[in-house]
């Protein structure tokens, strides 16, 4: 048995382990589910003008922000601001949570890099 025959199944094991491991990024990068990125985009448009260059800028925008802040840190800094919006007990709990604060920095920042990069 020749050295190509003998190193064969390692290239080959090696190439599944790669594929794998390139699929997992695409899926932790692709965590935000479709209805949340539509969701973004509709609200970022009607902020930016319904036009086709806000589509574009708008879906970049998302795609930008996902790569930066994964899916459940974006729940919470949207349902922190959500309900801070609520008056009483209920909405101070929301604007003076730590927690919750620090999730909503986390989205500005993400944000405000997806401008720079979209915008």
């Amino acid at each position: 048995m020749n050295l190509a025959e003998r190193l064969r199944p390692i290239v080959a094991a090696l190439a599944v382990l790669a594929a794998g491991a390139v699929a997992a990024r695409a899926e932790e990068a692709n965590d935000y589910p479709t209805a949340a990125r539509a969701e973004y985009v509709y609200g970022c448009m009607k902020a930016n003008g319904e036009t086709r260059q806000s589509i574009e800028q708008c879906s970049c925008s998302i795609d930008v922000v996902a790569s930066i802040v994964p899916y459940e840190r974006y729940v919470t800094a949207e349902t922190a601001l959500s309900m801070s919006q609520v008056r009483g007990n209920l909405g101070v709990q929301f604007r003076t949570s730590e927690q919750a604060n620090a999730a909503v920095n986390d989205l500005r920042r993400a944000q405000a890099e997806a401008e720079v990069r979209c915008f």
